[in-house]
């Protein structure tokens, strides 16, 4: 299986969790037309500080890294530049510019400045915005969506977040969960 179908996979697996306008462009844009590949450019630091944003959705735990450390921040614009048509490629990349003029603008910071708390109140304020704009496509939802799939598609995610319990005998719908407890994981 190949990445992508790998990839496919994992969306699908994960149902609601990843935006309609994500599951769009996993089933449907994986054979992009090269001019429309690559439109748009990421710099190192902004690598740095998709990392750090994807941090905040997925942060280290005691028992599992985070998403930085599955190295969201090039797996993200990875994805936006090779599998997202242009239009959306735009989005993202102008509404990550707003996302740091709003930084500057609130918090009188760069994103990578702020606090952990600062980035959380941040997150919060770009969710409500997201939820107010209704179904368009934004930075903030391409983003949570793809360090979504990109930490769960990850050897860390697969292998460190979730846990795998073989069972052997019959298929038991209802175990019970333990407070603190894996959902499950590849060995």
């Amino acid at each position: 299986m190949n990445r992508r179908e790998a990839l496919k996979s994992v969306a699908f697996l994960m149902g609601s969790a990843i935006s309609a306008t994500t599951m769009g462009v996993l089933f449907e844009s994986f054979t992009l037309p090269e001019k429309e590949k690559n439109r748009v450019f990421f710099s190192a630091s902004d690598e740095e500080v998709l990392a750090e944003f994807a941090d905040i959705i997925i942060p280290t735990t005691a028992s599992s890294p985070g998403a930085k450390a599955a190295g969201l921040g090039a797996f993200i614009p990875m994805m936006i530049r090779d599998c997202y048509p242009a239009q959306m490629q735009e989005i993202f990349a102008s509404g990550m510019k707003e996302m740091q003029a709003k930084c500057l603008k609130d918090f009188n910071k760069d994103f990578l400045a702020m606090s952990i708390e600062e980035r959380q109140k941040l997150m919060g304020a770009l969710k409500d915005e997201t939820i107010a704009n209704g179904k368009a496509p934004s930075f903030f939802l391409i983003a949570r969506d793809l360090t979504l799939l990109g930490y769960y598609s990850s050897e860390i995610g697969c292998t460190q977040a979730r846990e795998y319990l073989p069972v052997p005998g019959r298929y038991d719908g209802n175990a019970d969960y333990k407070p603190g407890q894996k959902a499950w994981a590849t060995n």
